[in-house]
């Protein structure tokens, strides 16, 4: 078999977001995806929108959202675990990207309504992640982009820091330069269990987290890449983690298992207590807190209840919560401690102080002399029917990964590779120490999968040219 310029290991966005640029550069490029067609695309299927920095408006884009504000959302929801050079370059690669995207038959749409806050600083996919998916395997297919599905790799053949092949159980695929985009390792459940291991209650937590994306990302190249020596960033318990419906399934639940009413009512958790201030800020910034914090709660389960106020306030979930016309009947319904859960909803409502509500804005609805206090859109719980929805953890992906720079090429004691790189979820705890920010992981994908497509396929040319000359 000739040897392959580009070998891009992967089927998301950032495989594809690297395939397309080698392609367009001149490499011939062999994509291996280890999930089967219908399958294919990872977690991007998933996915709904691209955070995108722009300085006025743009098309679907409302307003301004500079540079600065979005490295401060960044800043804010990592606590300052990110690598500012890389993040910027992030930013800056999300203001330019579209145009190239909708050259590969990418369509984008203003943001939905009831999707908040996000008509200014996020660009929607038309048709969703799937479509996006699609559009761009159509465009692979037509550059000329070889794809194979059902193959995944379990090891590569390295050369002091030079890749030389991958294998595909005992097939060897030679190349001159390869671009890794396998994703993280949320779909391997003995990994998560290892990582987050048995805590105080001597529960093992990762045991009761649900897999929100493809069931694919088993991690199988991370782990390999980290025993040979690739330099690794980032915390095996850090990840995107939403708290998800507890009914959902065990993976590829996808987007429609999150549920977005948590900022307007109180979650307690299964002794019926309030652990966390649901009104921090605004959802799109919050959401993925909540993954974490019920993570920790006994049993890894909590309950976020409403009344019938806030009902039309949010994008409603797929599946109806348990509903009752008295708080005291839907605690008995969620089979929680009535007596306490009233001591909690009962003190939560005589600490309210109403203002003028608006769940648009930072409002001055709060909480006074609560513990956790709630610091805004704070109002009373007492207008039936109320409702409560089950909440489990729910992983998107892994922020366990490979230390990379500008370049996108994967190091091995601090020596960048001139070969090998990295891209999407594999390397994104270098912009991602911890938290999560609506549409920033696309963000990542995207510039990185380009950057480490472009770089590859100059590695692969100037390699073919060097034997030819």
């Amino acid at each position: 078999m000739a040897v392959i310029d580009v070998l891009v290991i992967g089927g998301g966005n950032a495989a594809l977001c690297a395939a397309l640029m080698a392609a367009e550069a001149g490499a011939g490029v062999l994509m291996l995806e280890s999930a089967p067609r219908e399958w294919r695309g990872g977690n991007s299927g998933h996915t709904r929108n691209l955070r995108c920095m722009h300085d006025a408006p743009q098309d679907v884009l409302e307003g301004a959202y500079p540079e600065e504000e979005f490295w401060q959302d960044l800043l804010k929801v990592t606590g300052g675990l990110t690598d500012e050079a890389l993040a910027r370059l992030v930013i800056r690669a999300s203001s330019t990207c579209r145009p190239w995207m909708r050259s590969h038959g990418v369509h984008f749409q203003p943001s939905l309504s009831g999707a908040l806050h996000t008509a200014r600083t996020n660009a929607f996919f038309m048709g969703g992640g799937k479509a996006l998916v699609n559009a761009f395997y159509r465009s692979a297919e037509h550059l000329g982009v070889q794809v194979r599905y059902e193959a995944p790799v379990d090891r590569i053949e390295l050369d002091d820091g030079r890749f030389v092949a991958a294998f595909v159980g005992s097939e060897r695929i030679a190349a001159r330069a390869c671009v890794l985009a396998a994703g993280g390792f949320e779909s391997n459940r003995a990994w998560l269990r290892e990582a987050w291991g048995c805590n105080e209650r001597g529960e093992w937590p990762a045991d009761n987290f649900l897999i929100r994306g493809t069931r694919f990302n088993q991690g199988t190249l991370l782990k390999f890449m980290l025993d040979a020596g690739a330099d690794a960033i980032g915390d095996a318990t850090q990840a995107h983690m939403v708290a998800i419906d507890a009914r959902a399934p065990l993976y590829d639940g996808g987007i429609c298992t999150r549920i977005d009413c948590v900022s307007l009512g109180v979650v307690v958790n299964r002794d019926a207590e309030r652990f966390y201030d649901e009104g921090e800020d605004f959802w799109p910034k919050r959401y993925a807190i909540w993954g974490r914090l019920v993570a920790r709660q006994p049993g890894q389960v909590a309950y976020s209840v409403i009344d019938a106020k806030a009902i039309g306030r949010f994008m409603p979930p797929v599946f109806p919560g348990t509903q009752a016309d008295t708080l005291p009947e839907l605690a008995r319904r969620l089979g929680l401690d009535e007596a306490r859960f009233m001591q909690t909803l009962d003190a939560y409502n005589a600490a309210c102080r109403v203002g003028r509500f608006d769940h648009t804005a930072l409002d001055d609805c709060r909480t006074e002399g609560l513990a956790p206090a709630k610091t805004h859109w704070a109002r009373p719980i007492d207008t039936p029917p109320f409702y409560g929805y089950a909440l489990r953890p729910g992983v998107t992906f892994t922020y366990l990964g490979l230390k990379t720079d500008e370049t996108a090429a994967v190091r091995f004691g601090g020596r960048p590779s001139d070969n090998l790189f990295v891209a999407g979820e594999m390397m994104a705890g270098n912009v991602l120490g911890k938290g999560y920010t609506a549409g920033v992981g696309m963000s990542i994908g995207t510039a990185f999968g380009r950057i480490a497509g472009t770089r590859a396929a100059a590695a692969a040319l100037k390699e073919r040219a060097d034997a030819a000359a």
